[in-house]
Protein backbone atom coordinates (compact mmCIF):
# COMPACT_ATOMS: atom_id res chain seq x y z
CA UNK A 1 0.00 0.00 0.00
CA UNK A 2 0.62 3.61 -0.84
CA UNK A 3 1.54 6.33 1.84
CA UNK A 4 -1.33 8.41 0.34
CA UNK A 5 -3.63 5.24 0.63
CA UNK A 6 -2.75 4.57 4.28
CA UNK A 7 -3.33 8.27 4.59
CA UNK A 8 -6.80 8.09 2.71
CA UNK A 9 -7.48 4.86 5.22
CA UNK A 10 -7.21 6.64 8.53
CA UNK A 11 -9.01 9.44 7.32
CA UNK A 12 -12.12 7.60 6.34
CA UNK A 13 -12.02 5.73 9.93
CA UNK A 14 -11.73 8.51 11.97
CA UNK A 15 -14.90 10.09 9.73
CA UNK A 16 -16.74 7.08 10.38
CA UNK A 17 -16.17 6.77 14.19
CA UNK A 18 -16.77 10.45 14.99
CA UNK A 19 -19.88 10.56 12.51
CA UNK A 20 -21.63 7.33 13.81
CA UNK A 21 -20.28 8.09 18.06
CA UNK A 22 -20.55 11.72 17.90
CA UNK A 23 -23.58 11.20 15.82
CA UNK A 24 -25.35 8.75 18.69
CA UNK A 25 -24.16 10.88 21.16
CA UNK A 26 -26.08 13.86 18.93
CA UNK A 27 -29.07 12.20 18.64
CA UNK A 28 -29.35 10.85 22.09
CA UNK A 29 -29.53 14.16 23.22
CA UNK A 30 -31.66 15.37 20.86
CA UNK A 31 -34.38 13.48 21.53
CA UNK A 32 -34.40 13.68 25.64
CA UNK A 33 -37.57 15.43 27.14
CA UNK A 34 -37.37 18.84 28.87
CA UNK A 35 -36.81 17.52 32.31
CA UNK A 36 -33.48 15.24 30.31
CA UNK A 37 -35.24 12.25 30.54
CA UNK A 38 -35.35 9.71 27.22
CA UNK A 39 -38.43 10.27 25.69
CA UNK A 40 -38.46 6.47 24.27
CA UNK A 41 -37.03 7.56 20.62
CA UNK A 42 -32.87 8.11 21.01
CA UNK A 43 -30.68 5.05 21.84
CA UNK A 44 -29.61 6.46 25.42
CA UNK A 45 -25.92 6.56 27.12
CA UNK A 46 -25.80 2.62 26.64
CA UNK A 47 -26.79 3.03 22.79
CA UNK A 48 -23.95 5.69 22.54
CA UNK A 49 -21.24 2.96 24.13
CA UNK A 50 -21.78 0.39 21.91
CA UNK A 51 -22.09 3.35 18.68
CA UNK A 52 -18.53 4.12 19.45
CA UNK A 53 -17.48 0.35 20.15
CA UNK A 54 -19.55 -1.19 16.96
CA UNK A 55 -17.43 1.97 14.83
CA UNK A 56 -14.09 0.73 15.72
CA UNK A 57 -15.00 -2.74 14.94
CA UNK A 58 -16.32 -1.96 12.00
CA UNK A 59 -13.49 0.16 10.42
CA UNK A 60 -10.83 -2.09 12.13
CA UNK A 61 -12.07 -4.80 9.78
CA UNK A 62 -12.41 -2.52 6.76
CA UNK A 63 -9.68 -1.19 6.45
CA UNK A 64 -7.42 -2.16 8.87
CA UNK A 65 -5.12 -4.39 6.63
CA UNK A 66 -4.39 -0.75 4.63
CA UNK A 67 -3.49 1.91 7.03
CA UNK A 68 -3.70 -0.24 10.59
CA UNK A 69 -6.58 1.51 11.86
CA UNK A 70 -5.18 3.89 14.19
CA UNK A 71 -8.08 6.59 13.67
CA UNK A 72 -6.48 8.17 16.99
CA UNK A 73 -3.35 10.55 17.49
CA UNK A 74 -2.59 8.98 20.99
CA UNK A 75 -2.20 5.32 19.43
CA UNK A 76 -0.43 6.37 16.50
CA UNK A 77 2.17 8.21 18.79
CA UNK A 78 2.22 4.98 21.06
CA UNK A 79 2.82 2.91 18.53
CA UNK A 80 5.89 4.83 17.42
CA UNK A 81 7.25 5.05 20.82
CA UNK A 82 7.53 1.19 21.21
CA UNK A 83 8.91 1.30 17.50
CA UNK A 84 5.91 -0.71 16.07
CA UNK A 85 5.02 2.26 13.53
CA UNK A 86 7.56 4.34 11.75
CA UNK A 87 8.03 7.67 13.41
CA UNK A 88 8.72 9.80 10.36
CA UNK A 89 4.95 9.06 9.31
CA UNK A 90 3.40 10.13 12.77
CA UNK A 91 2.87 13.75 11.34
CA UNK A 92 0.69 12.58 8.48
CA UNK A 93 -1.12 10.40 10.57
CA UNK A 94 -2.19 12.78 12.61
CA UNK A 95 -3.25 15.36 9.93
CA UNK A 96 -5.53 12.77 8.35
CA UNK A 97 -6.85 11.54 11.35
CA UNK A 98 -7.59 15.18 12.82
CA UNK A 99 -8.75 16.23 9.05
CA UNK A 100 -11.66 13.00 9.74
CA UNK A 101 -12.49 14.32 12.97
CA UNK A 102 -13.67 17.59 12.34
CA UNK A 103 -14.99 16.85 8.36
CA UNK A 104 -17.66 14.54 10.35
CA UNK A 105 -17.99 16.84 13.13
CA UNK A 106 -19.17 19.68 10.77
CA UNK A 107 -21.61 17.33 8.63
CA UNK A 108 -22.96 16.79 12.17
CA UNK A 109 -23.11 20.35 12.86
CA UNK A 110 -24.78 21.59 9.57
CA UNK A 111 -27.29 18.84 8.88
CA UNK A 112 -27.98 18.74 12.79
CA UNK A 113 -27.31 21.89 14.72
CA UNK A 114 -25.18 22.64 17.75
CA UNK A 115 -26.94 19.84 20.00
CA UNK A 116 -24.78 18.37 22.42
CA UNK A 117 -22.13 20.52 21.95
CA UNK A 118 -21.65 18.57 18.55
CA UNK A 119 -20.57 15.67 20.75
CA UNK A 120 -17.91 17.27 22.28
CA UNK A 121 -16.17 15.87 25.61
CA UNK A 122 -16.51 17.94 28.40
CA UNK A 123 -15.74 17.14 31.81
CA UNK A 124 -18.78 16.35 34.86
CA UNK A 125 -16.10 17.00 37.65
CA UNK A 126 -12.89 18.96 37.55
CA UNK A 127 -10.23 19.54 35.14
CA UNK A 128 -7.77 17.24 37.68
CA UNK A 129 -10.29 14.15 37.79
CA UNK A 130 -10.86 14.10 33.96
CA UNK A 131 -7.06 14.18 33.40
CA UNK A 132 -6.85 11.24 35.80
CA UNK A 133 -9.86 9.33 34.12
CA UNK A 134 -9.05 9.56 30.54
CA UNK A 135 -4.97 8.42 31.07
CA UNK A 136 -6.58 5.27 32.58
CA UNK A 137 -9.41 4.90 30.37
CA UNK A 138 -6.62 5.46 27.60
CA UNK A 139 -4.15 2.78 29.12
CA UNK A 140 -6.84 0.38 29.21
CA UNK A 141 -7.53 0.86 25.39
CA UNK A 142 -3.49 0.92 24.72
CA UNK A 143 -2.77 -2.09 26.69
CA UNK A 144 -5.38 -4.12 24.86
CA UNK A 145 -4.43 -2.71 21.50
CA UNK A 146 -0.84 -3.56 22.15
CA UNK A 147 -1.80 -7.14 23.00
CA UNK A 148 -3.92 -8.16 19.64
CA UNK A 149 -2.05 -6.18 17.67
CA UNK A 150 1.71 -6.81 18.41
CA UNK A 151 1.94 -10.14 20.32
CA UNK A 152 2.06 -13.33 18.23
CA UNK A 153 0.82 -15.27 21.24
CA UNK A 154 -2.61 -13.34 21.29
CA UNK A 155 -5.86 -14.27 19.27
CA UNK A 156 -5.45 -12.07 16.43
CA UNK A 157 -8.94 -13.09 14.40
CA UNK A 158 -10.69 -11.47 17.04
CA UNK A 159 -8.44 -8.28 17.34
CA UNK A 160 -11.27 -5.52 16.19
CA UNK A 161 -13.59 -6.98 18.49
CA UNK A 162 -11.60 -7.26 21.77
CA UNK A 163 -10.42 -3.15 20.48
CA UNK A 164 -14.03 -2.17 20.29
CA UNK A 165 -15.63 -4.18 23.44
CA UNK A 166 -12.75 -2.03 25.16
CA UNK A 167 -13.70 1.28 23.66
CA UNK A 168 -17.15 0.68 24.69
CA UNK A 169 -16.67 -0.84 27.76
CA UNK A 170 -14.51 2.34 28.65
CA UNK A 171 -17.43 4.40 27.43
CA UNK A 172 -19.87 3.05 29.82
CA UNK A 173 -18.05 3.29 32.86
CA UNK A 174 -15.96 6.79 32.07
CA UNK A 175 -18.39 8.45 29.65
CA UNK A 176 -20.35 9.81 32.64
CA UNK A 177 -16.97 11.32 33.96
CA UNK A 178 -14.99 12.43 31.03
CA UNK A 179 -17.46 11.83 28.02
CA UNK A 180 -14.59 8.54 27.41
CA UNK A 181 -12.70 9.97 24.84
CA UNK A 182 -9.27 8.63 24.65
CA UNK A 183 -8.83 10.37 21.06
CA UNK A 184 -7.18 13.21 20.51
CA UNK A 185 -9.18 13.96 17.30
CA UNK A 186 -11.95 12.93 18.56
CA UNK A 187 -12.18 15.56 20.91
CA UNK A 188 -10.87 18.28 18.95
CA UNK A 189 -13.27 17.56 15.76
CA UNK A 190 -16.28 18.58 17.63
CA UNK A 191 -14.43 21.26 19.91
CA UNK A 192 -13.63 22.98 16.97
CA UNK A 193 -16.59 22.40 15.31
CA UNK A 194 -18.74 23.52 18.25
CA UNK A 195 -16.34 26.46 19.00
CA UNK A 196 -16.75 25.04 22.73
CA UNK A 197 -12.83 24.72 24.01
CA UNK A 198 -13.67 24.07 27.16
CA UNK A 199 -11.12 21.95 28.71
CA UNK A 200 -9.53 21.04 25.96
CA UNK A 201 -6.26 20.51 26.87
CA UNK A 202 -7.00 17.73 29.27
CA UNK A 203 -8.43 15.42 26.37
CA UNK A 204 -5.47 16.57 24.10
CA UNK A 205 -2.35 15.30 26.41
CA UNK A 206 -4.01 12.55 29.33
CA UNK A 207 -4.91 10.26 26.18
CA UNK A 208 -1.24 10.05 24.50
CA UNK A 209 -0.09 9.90 27.88
CA UNK A 210 -1.88 7.37 29.34
CA UNK A 211 -1.66 5.20 25.82
CA UNK A 212 2.61 5.65 25.45
CA UNK A 213 2.62 4.30 28.90
CA UNK A 214 0.17 1.55 28.36
CA UNK A 215 2.58 0.38 25.52
CA UNK A 216 5.61 0.65 27.71
CA UNK A 217 3.97 -1.41 30.16
CA UNK A 218 2.84 -4.41 28.05
CA UNK A 219 6.98 -4.24 26.37
CA UNK A 220 7.83 -5.21 29.70
CA UNK A 221 4.89 -7.46 30.40
CA UNK A 222 5.88 -9.60 26.84
CA UNK A 223 9.75 -9.41 27.79
CA UNK A 224 11.51 -12.53 27.17
CA UNK A 225 11.59 -15.69 24.58
CA UNK A 226 8.01 -16.91 23.63
CA UNK A 227 7.40 -20.98 23.83
CA UNK A 228 6.58 -22.24 20.14
CA UNK A 229 3.65 -23.58 21.60
CA UNK A 230 1.82 -20.52 22.58
CA UNK A 231 2.13 -18.92 19.28
CA UNK A 232 -0.52 -18.15 17.84
CA UNK A 233 -1.56 -16.61 13.98
CA UNK A 234 -2.06 -12.84 14.58
CA UNK A 235 -4.09 -10.56 12.39
CA UNK A 236 -2.14 -7.32 13.14
CA UNK A 237 -5.55 -5.46 12.51
CA UNK A 238 -3.81 -2.89 14.51
CA UNK A 239 -0.12 -2.59 13.85
CA UNK A 240 1.05 -0.18 10.59
CA UNK A 241 3.93 -2.42 8.54
CA UNK A 242 7.13 -0.47 8.26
Amino acid sequence: MTLVQKLAAEFVGTFVLVLGGCGSAVLAAKFLGPDGANTGLGIGFAGVSLAFGLTVVVMAYGVGHISGAHFNPAVTLAFATSRHFPAVRVPAYWACQLTGALAAALVLRMSLGDIAHVGATLPAGSNGQAFLWEAVLTFFLMFVITAVATDTRAVGEAAAIAIGATVGLDAMFGGPITGASMNPARSLGPAIAAGDFTSIWVYLIAPPVGAVVAAATYQLLRAGPVAPTEAVVNTDLTREQA
